[in-house]
């Protein structure tokens, strides 16, 4: 099926009302999970994952990938209006849009916030259409060693290229891989690490766990956040109007936003924020007066949007094409279809083409209806902002027990998300990243399945995995990876030490 013909049918499974009802809820629901601060779209996917079950597959992937991309676009109104970021990618907003909103042209951030989320978004969804379908070409061409080998780098990116220490990153990956391991093993049916609890022969539940870590752990690391102030200024539709000033300062950072994002979202490990993050420091760098960043320049505002919400769209590639999720929430997303029956990769487009072709063109519904729901409806986010923590917090906590319970009826899944929360809490305080656990947790049993499926095929070869193209170069890349890894940790090291030496006092 050419991308012209995948289009249309895409178009007549998107404008089902069924589908534009769960597209309409998804991003309702994501703009005000990403307005409020300290929960993000982790917690909220993760709550909704047990009422998808009750979905069509179609519905609900669209739905969950409505809360994804929604999150995006609601993140920057409590960046600009109380310096509280309410996504991770949308801290960078806190930079220029804060500055502008003390300046009085809060509407005006609000108003190309909103623009360049959708100029991204739009771009984003191009390049989705545009190189998924080749990527699953390629896709077809790989075995049970390609597909771990490619996993297997999936999982070293994200470990050494997410925040945080690559050696935590790792540490969490093998958590993940570990917990994965629990239950009934597939091949043999022997029992494995339940110690003896029935509850865990058929594995730790992955809403329980997903829920523990971004929803309880971020609950409780984030019950005592403070806000830095009231907003004390009435947004209006008029106050919201750019002059051509900020429009023309506006249109390249944008575009160059688009491009950054759609690149870096493709990449296993890196996302939205980190394009982001690195779609700021660019403009800083090409800007004719970097002075200006900080203190209010548009530019800091309009490209680091643009960025996140192309790498929101983006980041579906390789999740769609191979079945590799880059991060956290493509992991959920992948644990989602395979719930529904559905095996992401390369088949997808030919075993699935309704389901496939109409996600994309839900994305880009979706991104209109958040156009016209982000501009009349600040002053409603306005109004939630002011509602207190004490308030908000615990009816979270009773929606994520009730979710957690309502997927299997038992009462053994909410102890089990209690106590995960707790560790989560704690590997949090640790500075210990959990997203590279849920990564682990979702893969291993895929990557177990396939190391087996090779060596089988091999007859017990392991050289299988080398002798093999495309295994070999994925495999090669891993090795560069944990090299560069390795050297990178040592000069921080050395330089640290030096750095220590120099404040001895002679």
């Amino acid at each position: 099926m050419d991308i012209a013909s995948g289009l249309l049918l895409g178009l007549q499974t998107a404008m089902q009302p069924e589908i534009l009802l769960y597209c309409f809820i998804g991003v309702f629901l994501g703009t005000l999970i990403g307005v409020l601060p300290g929960i993000g779209a982790l917690a909220a996917i993760s709550l909704l994952l047990p009422i998808t079950f009750h979905l069509e597959p179609t519905a609900a992937i669209v739905m969950l990938a409505g809360v994804y991309y929604g999150a995006q676009y609601g993140g920057s109104t409590a960046s600009i209006l109380l310096n509280l970021p309410g996504t991770p990618s949308s801290a960078v907003a806190c930079l220029d849009g804060y500055p502008m909103a003390k300046q009085g042209r809060a509407g005006v951030a609000l108003f190309m916030t909103t623009v360049a989320s959708f100029i991204g978004s739009m771009l984003g969804i191009v390049a989705l259409v545009a190189f998924a379908p080749g990527i699953a070409e390629v896709g077809l061409l790989f075995g049970a060693a390609e597909y771990f080998s490619i996993m297997l780098l999936g999982l070293i990116a994200a470990a050494t290229l997410a925040a945080g220490s690559p050696l935590k990153g790792l540490a969490m990956v093998l958590f993940g891989l570990l917990l994965g391991t629990v239950g009934t093993d597939v091949n043999s049916g022997v029992p494995r690490f339940d110690f003896e609890i029935p509850e865990l022969m058929d594995a730790i539940s992955l809403v329980a766990l997903a829920m523990a870590l971004f929803g309880i752990a971020e609950l409780i690391s984030s019950v005592n956040l403070k806000r830095d102030g009231e907003v004390k200024e009435k947004i209006t539709l008029r106050s919201m109007l750019p002059s051509r000033e900020d429009v023309r300062q506006s249109v390249r950072p944008m575009l160059r936003g688009s491009g950054i994002g759609g690149f870096m979202g493709a990449l296993p490990g890196t996302g939205p924020s980190i394009a982001a993050f690195m779609s700021y420091a660019v403009e800083k760098k090409v800007a004719k007066d970097p002075s200006r960043f900080g203190k209010g320049a548009i530019e800091g505002v309009t490209a680091p949007e643009s960025a996140n919400n192309a790498a929101a769209q983006t980041a579906f590639v390789p999740t769609l094409s191979l079945g590799i999720p880059g991060d956290a929430v493509m992991a959920l997303m992948l644990g989602a279809l395979i719930i529904h029956g559905i095996q992401p990769g390369p088949m997808l487009m030919t075993a699935q083409p309704e389901l496939f072709w109409g996600l994309i063109v839900s994305f880009a519904i979706g991104n209109i209806m958040l156009v016209i729901l982000n501009l009349p409806l600040v002053g409603i986010w306005v109004s939630i902002l002011r509602i207190p923590y004490h308030v908000l917090y615990p009816a979270i906590l009773v929606f994520i027990c009730l979710g957690v319970y309502s997927v299997n009826n038992n009462v053994f899944d909410v102890y089990m998300t209690a106590v995960l929360g707790v560790l989560g809490y704690v590997l949090l305080k640790l500075r210990f990243e959990p997203a590279p656990l849920l990564l682990g947790f979702v893969l291993g049993p895929m990557m177990e399945e396939n190391l087996r499926r090779a060596m089988l095929l091999s007859r017990g070869d392991p050289s299988t995995f080398i002798e093999r193209p495309i295994s070999a170069v994925v495999l090669g890349l891993c090795a560069a990876l944990l090299l560069w890894t390795a050297y990178a940790a040592l000069k921080r090291g050395l330089k640290r030490q030096e750095l220590e030496q120099d404040r001895i006092p002679e």
